[in-house]
């Protein structure tokens, strides 16, 4: 196995443009770092593609040696697919062109791209594409798991807004899919992950946005203000999206200090409309309570992302799922499991959906889930190994306490779970369709090294 690497090492750097990253090259342990913590993993060669033809001579190196393959964009993967022991990493960060076409509203943009640079480029000619909450993801991934940010009730999902991609399969053809072009493929990878191929470059539908009213709002933590808060949400204009988190204070200085580590919800709310009409949409939310400190204004619609710290690698243990309402009864539960853990960090947050992403037919796309009212994400950061499992029993009697009618999951905040949970996050119907195209693009099931769908047989 070695002496393959070795070869292979060589191979690529005498034919790929991008750059090949071994074990002893100084830049290998920045390479191999994900955001999340918790990954040592080591892979044999990591190599930081430039174009689609570097990829199409990674895909079919790792065809021909048998090599496993892990694809990266932003690096975000939950479950750590992002990197691997072994075989070969192919990191699309260093592929980030961006051709914005303002008289047809639409942008070719390479995978490596982040959302945050995206969004403040578009935002240069007054448009945006929604993505999700934060600006370090990869548009790579957040795309090809569906996209649920901050225009969901207003544009849909990220793949709503998706023309064409531009994938290299498994037998190293570079392809178009678009509704003319491969559309049993295009249809896959609106929602059906990296199961299909590697995604090089998308186009995107642009929407008119400059400005929009948004920011948090930090309400008390208690029963009627949380389920009064999705109710406002629920009943909010279509133009107004909000991420809700249910978690002890940050000691951040937008939080008064004497709140520091007590439960308290944390909305944040973007309405993408006129400011008057966001004033208006936000009211209902600030009459629940007196607010603790309301920070929403008038913003350029990139500055929905907070900055970030690179240095920042958290360790963390989640679940996703979807339910159907939440009443009083429901938040008190939530606020129950809250206040029953000890870990420093740990959050349920929850976000309305419904508008735009509920008017798009669940066959239309491999997401599936258009007719889900609320996502909930419940997550716990731990310390040590000692820790992970006391944290993760917890999220696990918090989704059971929570689960209601709807089994569904979304891909893009699946951690490492099994098979099954893989299946909840595709109706029978859809797995068994996405199954087929599986079959037709990657019959040997060269993309697994993800939340896996296998081939047809």
């Amino acid at each position: 196995m070695s002496q393959l690497i070795s070869r292979s090492i060589t191979q690529l750097r005498a034919n790929v443009t991008g750059r090949v990253v071994a074990p002893a090259d100084p830049a290998y342990d920045q390479a191999r770092t994900i955001f999340y913590g918790g990954f040592d993993r080591r892979p044999s060669l990591i190599i930081q593609a430039a174009d689609a033809a570097d990829v199409a001579r990674v895909v079919a190196l790792a065809r021909e040696t048998g090599l496993e393959l892990a694809v990266r964009s932003g690096g975000h993967s939950l479950a750590g697919h992002s990197v691997l022991d072994g075989g070969i990493v192919l990191d699309l960060s260093a592929m980030h062109a961006l051709d914005i076409d303002t008289e047809a509203r639409s942008a070719w943009a390479q995978a490596g791209l982040t959302a945050g640079e995206y969004t403040t480029a578009a935002n240069v000619h007054g448009l945006a594409t929604g993505f999700g909450d934060t600006g370090s993801v990869g548009i790579g991934g957040i795309t090809l798991a569906g996209g649920i940010g901050y225009l969901v009730r207003k544009d849909g999902l990220t793949i709503d807004n998706l023309l064409a991609a531009e994938v290299v399969t498994a037998d190293g053809e570079v392809r178009r899919a678009d509704a003319e072009d491969h559309p049993d493929l295009f249809w896959a990878l609106r929602g059906g992950g990296g199961n299909f191929g590697v995604a090089t470059r998308f186009q995107f539908r642009l929407r008119p946005l400059d400005r929009v009213l948004g920011g948090l709002l930090l309400l008390p933590a208690i029963p009627e203000v949380l389920a009064g808060v999705i109710a406002a949400a629920d009943a909010a204009p279509e133009e107004l999206s909000g991420i809700v988190n249910v978690l002890p204070a940050p000691p951040v200085p937008m939080v008064p200090t004497q709140l520091h580590g007590q439960l308290v919800i944390m909305a944040m709310l973007v309405y993408a409309g006129p400011v008057e009409d966001g004033q208006a949409a936000v009211a209902p939310f600030r009459a629940l309570a007196s607010p603790l400190a309301d920070m929403i204004q008038p913003m350029p619609y990139p500055q929905v992302y907070p900055p970030e710290d690179p240095a920042f690698h958290p360790t963390a243990v989640g679940h996703t799922m979807f339910i159907d309402t939440i009443d009083q009864h429901t938040a008190e539960t939530i606020l129950e499991h809250l206040r029953a853990s000890d870990a420093p960090v740990r959050v349920a947050q929850l976000r309305v959906l419904g508008g735009a992403m509920a008017r798009v037919p669940a066959d239309a796309t491999a997401f599936a889930h258009r007719g889900s009212k609320i996502m909930v994400n419940l997550a716990s950061f731990y310390q040590g190994p000692d820790d992970q499992p006391v944290r993760q029993a917890w999220v696990a009697a918090f989704a059971a306490a929570l689960r209601q009618g709807d089994q569904g999951a979304y891909a893009g905040f699946l951690g490492d779970e099994d098979q099954g949970r893989v299946h909840q996050a595709y109706p029978a119907v859809t797995w068994e369709r996405l199954a087929e195209v599986k079959a037709r693009y990657d019959p040997t099931n060269l993309f697994h090294h993800n939340h896996n769908i296998p081939p047809a047989t």
